[in-house]
């Protein structure tokens, strides 16, 4: 009796991937965004963001022209009210 060695033809799954993906046809496809109204009223510029715009730019002319003016104990104030609160 003549026993022949076990050797599986087609065993090795990676093999077996690179023949299915070789021959399926490519498709042509597209990445696609689509951002959402919300989304896109988000981006806009709010009228907060306007009014926080003005403001500083207000401030940066009275410090580059030596007219603002600090109180350092309201500053001294602030800073501690900020570490103490609960």
């Amino acid at each position: 009796m003549k026993v022949n060695p076990f050797k599986p033809t087609d065993m090795n799954p990676y093999n077996r991937n690179v023949n299915k993906t070789g021959q399926q046809p490519k498709a042509a496809r597209a990445d696609k965004v689509e951002i959402s109204s919300a989304a896109k009223e988000m981006q806009q510029i709010s009228h907060v963001e306007k009014e926080r715009r003005a403001r500083v730019d207000e401030l940066k002319q009275q410090v580059q022209s030596g007219q603002y003016k600090m109180d350092p104990k309201e500053i001294a104030k602030s800073i501690a009210k900020f570490y103490t609160r609960p």
